[in-house]
């Protein structure tokens, strides 16, 4: 299963850095499969092992703000693992040329 969360303190600012750099050391020290991007964050792993991790992210972020909004995706597709690179590989493949990542 793979899952992309976003976590969003409202009421900081323009800038979120600070508090999303404690938020992804939560995912760094899960050691779940990750890859962070500008707009949020892929996981990948077992429902219950992924939905712990984006609680404590979400906690995380709620500390020193007192509305936090945050957006889950799912991707359940049973049988198929370790689908983080395989499913761009794959989109590389037929499109022929590697995408920017």
């Amino acid at each position: 299963m793979m899952i992309e969360f976003s976590v969003v303190p409202l009421g900081k600012g323009a800038s979120l850095s600070e508090v999303l750099a404690r938020v992804l050391k939560h995912v760094v020290d899960s050691g779940v499969r990750y890859k962070a991007n500008p707009m949020g964050t892929v996981i990948e792993g077992e429902w219950g092992q992924l939905m712990d991790l984006i609680k404590k992210c979400h906690d995380e972020a709620t500390k020193d703000s007192e509305r936090v909004v945050t957006s889950i995706k799912i991707d359940d597709y049973k049988g198929k693992g370790d689908r983080l690179d395989k499913k761009l590989e794959s989109v590389e493949q037929k499109l022929g040329q590697k995408l920017n990542r």
